[in-house]
């Protein structure tokens, strides 16, 4: 819940400064925060795995448009997108090297006892809950192919 009062509180920042796509990026992740708050079967609090895991959303949103917006040559809208998602990216926590990562992967294939690529599942669910928010799913995705084909 400390993220969503600091979103608030960044959002009144904007508005003094006047920075209108500023103000735009943290409008959608304040917007984002309210509707699953009151989704059905949601709490009236978020945890902050779960706006942790709303941020990666967005972020990963802007960045798939922008590449959209880049393809058709549209450099006002790929400019924009991706300066939302700098803007909320910022509110993760910081990413993990490659250095970083790879001993927890491996500790994580010791762990579940996994031989080969065919097995990778399993080392994804739990290196994904593990580095969630932490590494980028794709970052993870390769170091265990690469461990796990080596």
């Amino acid at each position: 819940m400390v993220l969503f009062e600091k979103i608030n509180q960044d959002i009144k920042t904007a508005m003094m400064a006047r920075e209108k796509d500023k103000l735009e990026a943290l409008r959608a992740v304040k917007s984002a925060f309210l509707i699953a708050k009151t989704e059905k079967g949601a709490t009236a609090e978020l945890s902050d795995e779960d706006e942790i895991k709303i941020i990666i959303k967005l972020v990963k949103q802007r960045k798939d448009s922008a590449e959209i917006y880049r393809t058709q040559n549209r450099e006002d809208l790929y400019t924009k997108e991706e300066f939302e998602a700098d803007i909320i990216s910022q509110y993760l926590p910081k990413q993990m090297s490659e250095d970083e990562i790879i001993p927890v992967l491996k500790n994580i294939i010791e762990t579940l006892g996994v031989k080969t690529p065919a097995e990778m599942g399993k080392v994804m669910g739990m290196a994904s809950k593990q580095l969630a928010g932490k590494a980028d799913n794709k970052v993870i995705s390769d170091l265990v192919k690469r461990l796990l084909t080596t």
